[in-house]
This record gives C-alpha cells, structure tokens and sequence, in this order.
C-alpha cells in the first residue's frame, strides 16, 4: 500500500510542475499562425487526439456511498493500486468531444472487521468465514464519453493554454475479484479468475459501467497537452469485490486519479479545435485590418450594385418603360405607349392616340385624327348649324326641319338618327354634353311636328369628328352642327 503522505507530495509536485509548465507555454510563440475563422467550420481545425494515462485507484467516491470494504475507513486507510490506459478523441467543437477509452488495471480494498459473505459471483452458498480484504484485476475498460470543456484562465488568447473539463458516458468492464481471509497474510478465500460467469468457465466477469469525471488539461506546446483527470466509476453490480454481503447491497463502484499526455493529430498548418477561445478569436476577427478592407470593398460592391438597380429603373420621360427598354425614348408628357415605349396609335393612321380625336378610324392630321365626312348625310338636307356655346336652334333652320319632318311623316317606315357636334373650345367633356343637347333641341323640334319620338335615336359626338379644321373660325362654325342620318 503506497504511504499516504508520500502521496500527497507526488500530487502537489505534480500540479506544481504542470502550472509552470503552462506559464512558460503562455510566454512561448504558438508553432504555427493561426488563419482559422470563427464561422470557418471544423475543417480549418485540428480535430484527432490520441492520448496516454496512468495513475492509481481507490475503491471510492467523491460523492460518498459505502461500499462493502470501506465503511469506517478514512482516506488514508486506503490502498492505491495502479491503473493506466489509452484514449482517442474526435473534437466536435471547441467545447465538446466524444471520446474513447481502453484501461486495465487492480483495485483493492480492506475491511478491519472483516465481512462474512452471503454469497459469490451473483449467488452460491454463503462463505462461513471472514473475508479481511479483496483485490480486483480489470483486464479491460472500455468506454465512450462526452467530454465538455466548461471553463479555461486564459479568456483574453486567440488559444487558450489551461481548459477544465467535465466527462460521462458509458463502458463496458471485465474482472476478476479474489478475496483473502487475512489482509496480513493474503490467504485466498476466494478467485474469480477463469471461473467468472453463469457457466463459471470465464476468464472475466463482464459489466456495463457508468464514468463520470472532471480534470484540467495544461498546453504544453502545440501538440502536447498535459491532462490530470479524476473519474468516478459506478459499476452496475454488486460483485465487484468479489462478494455480496447483507448489510449492504448497493452496487459497487471506485475512482481512477491519472495524469497524462495527450498528442493532437493532422497537419501542423492548423491549430487544434480543443485549444480554441471563439470569443477571443472573435475579437481578433474584428480587428483584423484585411477584414475591415473586406468589409469595405463589400459595402462598395454593395452600393454599386444599389446604383445599378436605379439606373435599370431610370425612366426619363416618364412613360414607364425604363430607358434600357425604351425604343421610344422622347415620348410627350401623358401620351400612352406600348411595352417598348413607344406612342400607341390603334387605328394606323399615323397619328398617336394620345392626339387621336377618333383613335379607332383612320383620319388626317387636319381633323385630329379624325375622318373627314360630307356636309349632308341624306340627300338635299343640309346640317343645321349652332351658335357658339349654344343649343338653341336658329329660326333660320326651321324650314329644313319642317321638311325632314314631312319626309318621316310621309314615310312612317323609316327610321332618323340626329348625330350632335361641337368645335374645339372648351374641354372634351362639356363638348360632349354640348352635342347630346343639340341632337335633343333638333328631335323636340321633330317630336313637336308631329314625328313619332320612337322614330328618332340621338347620339352625340363632342368634338371628335370634325368636317372642318378647328384652326379657324369658318372651321369652327361649320363643326358645331347636328347632321341627319336615314336608318
């Protein structure tokens, strides 16, 4: 049994060492530059680790519990017995990782009263002796565990140098317990070796176990860490001392202190994913000079790209067709254009509709797009004439309406339609109006002689078919006039 006071010296000058180990490594220049970016993923990292162990157990617990061989014992009373191993661990993150384990190994344990035994390897007869002490070979230790950095010293570094760590997961465990009647004189009660399992014929008694554990992990140099663990080891059995007693049947359990070296794996152009402070990294990021330049030329590409938007939506003459799809790029103010931008003109007639007083019949630019048409619709019948602004007939007309009037009287089959018009003063909507009353003043005329009301249709056309041009007033007069059209 290693003295407990020895112990503790060989603990404290190990700690001793591996914090000044890790001051010097703070004051060295990292091996390599690191470029690595902190959206940049895992594969600018480093991200295998392969590592060694060794140390002693105890079997104990931080957290308490009794177990079978350790009531009354205080921690020097304990007996450590070496234990070591290898691991491998993928880092998933610069705070997490999985991680596998392969140990061996002996645990021992004494009782000063002795226990008597109700039963070996899961069951059998009760042992009719005392049982002083056990000691326990585990031929393997396998498991898998998440391991969690929580915490590090060294926050203001773009790489930390000290982590903390905590660790669980799940195993699987092969032993063999012997037990022995006397601590002093080691005579063998009982061995499981070769005799393990229900079959009582296996080298190894074979049980899933539960790690649970803590430790801080000095940097060393770029590739070299230095890790001082603790794990807790709770066996889901009660036989791992070998035997079950009846005043305890909780399940066993026992604790594994280690140091050890861990070496990271991959090329020496990355820095590794486990050493990595992203806040600091961060910080540095923003005041790296050729992202600010990125960020920049980024803001400039940005706004070029904003005018060039406004350019491909610039309309100079307000039609609404862009210039870059404008065939017609001059149009007027308000004319109506087409999806190349250019003037509409439905009826051919080469004058655009935005200027087109009849825009669905051809006609001449004189009438304003409209067709010229004869100064009498029926034969012998000449269009009765207006005043400007006015719809009062003249007296001057009545004999042509006196005669239109005989005409439908004498032929009660025939059918009249009064077309008004106007000339071009005033606006399109009052000239309108203006004409629908001329045609009506004509067909009360008619109606009041004698013609059926049901034998005349009125229709007006505002200034929109001109006979004469509106440039002058002979044109004018000639515009404001109702005409007769025989149906």
């Amino acid at each position: 049994m290693m003295n407990y006071s020895t112990l503790k010296k060989t603990v404290a000058f190990t700690l001793a060492t591996a914090f000044a180990l890790a001051a010097n490594a703070q004051d060295m220049p990292s091996a390599t530059t690191s470029s690595a970016k902190v959206f940049g993923g895992r594969a600018q990292y480093r991200t295998w680790t392969v590592g060694i162990n060794a140390g002693f157990t105890v079997p104990a617990v931080i957290t308490g519990g009794a177990n079978d061989f350790n009531k009354g014992l205080k921690l020097g009373d304990y007996t450590f017995k070496p234990y070591y191993g290898i691991n491998l661990r993928k880092q998933l993150a610069h705070s997490f990782g999985l991680q596998g384990d392969f140990q061996m190994g002996k645990v021992q344990g004494y009782n000063k009263n002795g226990l008597l035994s109700t039963g070996v390897n899961g069951g059998g007869s009760p042992i009719p002796v005392s049982v002083t002490s056990y000691e326990t070979k585990v031929g393997y230790d396998l498991s898998l565990s998440g391991v969690v950095n929580v915490a590090t010293i060294d926050f203001i570094r773009r790489e930390n140098k000290i982590n903390f760590y905590l660790t669980a997961g799940y195993g699987l465990m092969g032993y063999a317990p012997k037990g022995f009647k006397s601590y002093k004189n080691n005579q063998v009660v009982y061995d499981f070796k070769g005799k393990a399992g229900s079959s009582l014929n296996e080298t190894y008694v074979k049980q899933g176990y539960i790690p649970v554990g803590m430790g801080i992990k000095f940097k060393l140099a770029d590739r070299v860490a230095l890790d001082l663990g603790y794990t807790m080891k709770f066996i889901d059995a009660d036989n791992f001392d070998g035997l079950y007693t009846a005043d305890n049947r909780a399940n066993d359990k026992f604790s594994y202190t280690h140091a050890g070296l861990e070496f990271s794996l991959g090329s020496a152009a990355k820095p590794d994913l486990n050493w990595v402070n992203p806040v600091a990294m961060m910080y540095d990021e923003l005041k790296d000079p050729t992202l600010r330049q990125e960020v920049e030329a980024l803001k400039g590409r940005v706004s070029n790209l904003e005018q060039s938007v406004e350019d491909l939506k610039k309309d100079s003459d307000g039609d609404g067709v862009a210039d870059h799809l404008d065939k017609c790029p001059n149009t007027p103010a308000g004319a109506k254009v087409d999806g190349a931008g250019c003037e509409l003109d439905t009826d051919g007639d080469g004058i655009p509709d935005w200027k087109d007083k009849c825009p669905t019949e051809k006609g001449t630019a004189a009438l304003n797009g409209c067709p010229e048409m004869a100064a009498s619709t029926i034969t012998g019948i000449n269009n009765i004439q207006f005043e400007f602004n006015s719809s009062v007939l003249r007296t001057s007309s009545y004999p042509t309406l006196d005669k239109v009037s005989s005409m439908m009287r004498a032929n009660p089959s025939s059918m009249l339609q009064l077309d008004g018009h106007a000339s071009a003063e005033g606006t399109d909507a009052y000239n309108m109006q203006l004409s629908i009353d001329r045609a009506n003043a004509v067909k009360t005329y008619l109606v009041n002689s004698g013609v059926d009301a049901k034998k005349i249709a009125t229709k007006g056309y505002g200034e929109t078919r001109p006979i004469a041009s509106n440039a002058t007033e002979e044109g004018r007069i000639a515009n404001r006039r109702v005409e007769f059209r025989q149906q």
